[in-house]
């Protein structure tokens, strides 16, 4: 687990429901991976799967306590009021009275807005419907004139972010705001043919998957990969057995 600024903790993977199916897939694909060990579930609006998720917890029993749900503000939704709107029916349909993170999707060009929503997440927040709030896909100059202008900085910046697309400057000034970042689409949207990482998974006689997920993991950022496959579920999950060496 992570501990986040306001010491909520956070498991250190996830998984990502974007494209899970309503219905026996979701309903599967959540049985699977809470049974393997998986505690982080991240959905969004934009997804159009938050019902089904909710339907998956309870079709499976699963004590709410016992997870992290994520979901995320639709930037047709954002604006003070709309944010804090579709909040209470993201609740709903996910048939749960809070949430442990909610997110802004994405940040948009329309500064006032991203300003207003935000200030929506802080009251929901305040008023303990949601344990932390953060944003998605912000770049370090976003984050900065949010965080000249808000009341409670963002807890969460949930950013594309693999071997291939890496921002060590964004990376260093969410670390210095104590701003934990979260990986979507950690393992390169599925081209696994990187020759050097092909190479690193020999070495560690792990999968490429295991290896990205890894090296997510030893820089404190958290993965959230997707998968519908039950072995796939499982490898991705395995990863807390080996340390990759600095040099890799």
């Amino acid at each position: 687990m992570i501990k986040l600024k306001n010491n909520i903790s956070i498991p250190q993977i996830g998984l990502g429901v974007f494209k899970i199916e309503p219905g026996a897939q979701m309903n599967d694909v959540i049985k699977y991976a809470y049974n393997i060990g998986y505690r982080l579930f991240d959905t969004a609006q934009m997804y159009h799967n938050e019902d089904a998720l909710g339907n998956a917890i309870q079709a499976n029993l699963i004590d709410r306590n016992d997870i992290f749900l994520i979901s995320k503000v639709d930037n047709s939704n954002q604006g003070y009021k709309n944010t804090i709107t579709s909040f209470y029916d993201s609740l709903s349909k996910l048939k749960t009275d809070y949430l442990d993170a909610f997110l802004i999707h994405w940040p948009g060009l329309n500064k006032s807005r991203t300003l207003e929503t935000w200030r929506a997440l802080e009251y929901l927040y305040k008023q303990n419907k949601v344990k932390t709030i953060g944003v998605c896909n912000f770049e370090k100059e976003q984050l900065q004139h949010l965080l000249s202008h808000c009341t409670i900085a963002p807890m969460i910046n949930q950013i594309e972010h693999t071997p291939l697309m890496h921002d060590e400057d964004l990376l260093s000034f969410c670390k210095e705001n104590n701003i934990i970042t979260m990986a979507w689409g950690p393992l390169l949207r599925g081209n696994m043919e990187n020759q050097k990482i092909k190479e690193i998974a020999q070495k560690y006689n792990k999968s490429p998957a295991q290896i990205l997920l890894r090296w997510n993991i030893q820089q404190n950022i958290i993965p959230i990969p997707k998968s519908k496959n039950p072995a796939r579920l499982e490898e991705n999950f395995f990863v807390f057995d080996f340390t990759l060496e600095d040099k890799d």
